[in-house]
């Protein structure tokens, strides 16, 4: 793109949704986009900063001339705490709070003579009051939604859900009774589809659910977007992505992110900026350096899941009797309402062939060829993320669109296996086992490899889907006014 002065350089506003799940891929972009010329301006909520400058150092958020990181208040009571906030909550406080802090620094930055006049906004899909923001300056406003795409065409149905009487569900008795294996026919790219595999939220009681007012109103208005972006590749998703095609402007797959951004040179100064909310742990990887190919169970599941103290006991005596090695990250809000708590007896009978982490820079670990499988949670960059390392998985899905995710893991690009019902040891020992030594495992272990490998193609310039994308994102809609 060549150079700019200061006045003429686009300046791109980049508002991540203020979880981690939704900070890295926005990170990510805003990456490429400062690569590609653009000024960056970066904001996180005022709790995620300070997180930020805690677990990262306290230059962390210096950034760079042209990538700036600016704060907005996300509405809610303040806190100290070190985990992840209620995500019912953010979204409401996020949606009814923000906007008015978001314009005001939208004015603050259009009137600073160190940064160019703000000339397009980034926001994540379910920060859609940004539009309103975006339409009072007149500039474009590409909306990145972090699901995969089946996620989020999932959420787009919730409107035929509710008038096909599918939800609210008349009372509790439906969540066990069978209800939810009812199969849905008529969702485009989604064959075979059961209510348990839409986004959890359709999973209420309640005829206003905060949730399916939230998710009904923030798809709606995604509409108004100049265009959307969804991190991933056109290969992986193809039907649902055609399907998205037909119902919102532009739709552009532009990942996997974490391999687009391998476009920058490893020496650039963008390097420098990191995303993590808790501090990492990076000698896990020197201990996977010294186990054999294949032969090591990753288990992390993720940054907003929580579990009961029986669950967490279920799971770890179903790794310690499969007797592999495994390496867990447990963070420390993982138990509900308690202090993750491991049973003395499970540390001694593992500790020559396990290594517990409370957080760890989880993609370099999932390319580790000592790697052989991964128990997730099903979240979207974690399934991303093992894709893009060829390592198989094990689904335990906790919420939102992770059941779907887990669904098409597991049936449609036959890389996974499901945890059905309650955790019990014997259940995830048996899981362990087939997936890093039966038959079933090594063919998911083949085709998690030949995704792989498509992710590669994909995200590779110059002429990969997700790489061309990206480009015409850029020149199409975020330099629309430029030309």
């Amino acid at each position: 793109m060549g150079s700019f002065s200061l006045a003429e350089k686009p300046h791109a506003v980049c508002i991540p949704f203020p979880a981690q799940g939704h900070i890295n891929p926005m990170l990510n972009v805003a990456k490429l986009l400062y690569f590609k010329g653009f000024h960056i301006t970066f904001v996180n909520t005022e709790f995620n900063h300070k997180r930020l400058l805690k677990s990262r150092g306290s230059n962390s958020l210096d950034g760079l001339p042209s990538f700036q990181f600016e704060t907005i208040p996300d509405g809610l009571p303040p806190t100290n705490a070190n985990v992840t906030q209620d995500i019912p909550s953010l979204c409401h406080s996020t949606t009814k709070t923000c906007l008015p802090h978001f314009s005001e620094l939208l004015s603050k930055l259009n009137s600073s003579p160190d940064s160019p006049p703000v000339s397009c906004i980034v926001s994540d899909g379910i920060m859609s009051f940004t539009l309103d923001a975006a339409q009072e300056l007149g500039i474009p406003e590409v909306l990145l939604w972090t699901t995969s795409a089946c996620g989020f065409l999932a959420y787009v149905q919730f409107h035929h859900l509710i008038e096909n009487g599918l939800t609210p569900l008349k009372d509790a008795s439906y969540l066990t009774n069978g209800y939810l294996d009812t199969v849905i026919d008529w969702i485009p790219g989604m064959k075979d589809i059961r209510l348990k595999d839409i986004p959890s939220f359709m999973r209420t009681t309640e005829p206003d659910d905060q949730m399916l007012d939230f998710i009904l109103v923030e798809t709606e208005r995604a509409k108004r977007a100049s265009a959307i972006i969804v991190n991933t590749f056109h290969d992986f998703e193809r039907e649902v992505l055609d399907a998205l095609s037909t119902l919102f402007p532009p739709v552009y797959s532009i990942g996997p992110l974490n391999l687009q951004i391998g476009q920058i040179p490893a020496d650039n100064e963008l390097n420098s900026i990191g995303s993590n909310l808790w501090t990492e742990e990076p000698e896990c990887l020197e201990w996977l350096d010294s186990k054999e190919p294949n032969s090591v169970v990753y288990v992390n599941f993720g940054s907003i899941t929580v579990m009961t103290s029986e669950q967490l006991i279920e799971f770890a005596w179903g790794l310690a009797n499969c007797k592999k090695t495994f390496l867990w990250v447990i963070r420390p809000d993982l138990v509900g309402g308690d202090s993750a708590v491991i049973p003395p007896e499970f540390l001694e009978e593992t500790k020559d062939r396990s290594l517990l982490a409370s957080w760890c820079p989880q993609e370099q670990v999932l390319n580790n060829p000592a790697i052989g499988g991964f128990l997730t949670h099903s979240g979207w960059n974690s399934t991303l993320e093992s894709v893009c390392g060829g390592v198989p998985i094990i689904c335990w899905p906790f919420f939102a669109e992770q059941q779907t995710n887990c669904r098409f893991s597991c049936k449609e690009w036959g890389i996974g296996l499901e945890i059905e019902g309650d955790v019990k040891r014997k259940y995830v020992e048996g899981l362990v086992r087939k997936l890093m030594d039966g038959e079933e495992g090594k063919e998911m272990r083949k085709k998690a490899l030949e995704w792989k490998k498509l992710a590669k193609e994909a995200s590779g310039g110059p002429n990969g889907l997700s790489f061309v994308d990206f480009d015409k994102m850029v020149n199409q809609v975020l330099l629309s006014q430029k030309k």
